[in-house]
């Protein structure tokens, strides 16, 4: 037969208090897990309204409805606001995608007005995010590049682009913290591919339009001389 341990009771009430300390330090951690649970749902479910409040309002720039992006662009600081509350602990880092699309519309805000991009201060999102807003930026100017060609907006067209070129240039340097800013080295990449092609697409354009007034003054010229 097995030998039986058997425990006097002052052994069996220490070992009882050690496994209640141990049982209470679960349950705290317990209710710590389900709190930061609890916010990151929220946090995640709050930053797609706001990433669906900022895409809403740099539509409506593209399509002249000012005042509409004014609305969508104050309803997505409004929840940042909310959200910057909510976010504290480990949920800070889902804040990144929803401040990140906030500095992409407010700065589609106000080139669209002929305004200086806003300063980080300013916007009081994290550097992580004004970085990867800013390129993503480069996106949306070239959009504006291209509708101010359209409507043969060539001066307008080469104020954007100046601004794609400085954002690029800017921010080219700084992929050397892509391992701290999480994709910041792929989106230079792409802002780089960027800038270059609007650069053939104004350059071509620019090309067209010498031609069309140099065609514009030797058909004055011909007139002249046919009258004279």
């Amino acid at each position: 037969m097995s030998p039986r341990v058997s425990l006097s009771r002052a052994a069996e009430g220490e070992c009882s208090q050690k496994l209640e300390a141990l049982r209470r330090s679960i349950r705290k951690t317990d209710t710590y897990l389900a709190d930061q649970l609890a916010r990151r749902e929220r946090v995640l479910k709050e930053s797609r309204d706001v990433i669906s409040a900022c895409s809403r309002a740099i539509i409506s720039i593209h399509s002249g409805r000012t005042k509409d992006a004014e609305k969508e662009l104050s309803k997505a600081k409004s929840l940042l606001g909310s959200l910057r509350r909510s976010g504290e602990g480990p949920s800070a880092r889902y804040l990144v995608s929803p401040e990140t699309e906030y500095v992409e519309a407010s700065a589609v805000m106000a080139l669209s007005r002929d305004q200086p991009i806003p300063v980080i201060e300013g916007l009081g999102v994290s550097h992580e995010a004004y970085l990867l807003g800013l390129l993503d930026t480069v996106g949306e100017l070239k959009r504006m590049v291209l509708g101010s060609i359209m409507r043969r907006k060539l001066g307008q067209a080469r104020k954007y682009f100046e601004v794609m070129e400085e954002i690029y240039s800017t921010c080219s340097p700084l992929a050397v913290y892509d391992h701290v800013v999480n994709g910041a080295r792929r989106k230079i990449d792409v802002a780089r591919m960027l800038v270059e092609d609007t650069r053939g697409l104004l350059t071509e354009e620019t090309r067209r339009e010498y031609i069309g007034k140099s065609m514009a003054r030797l058909e004055k010229k011909l007139d002249r001389r046919s009258l004279s």
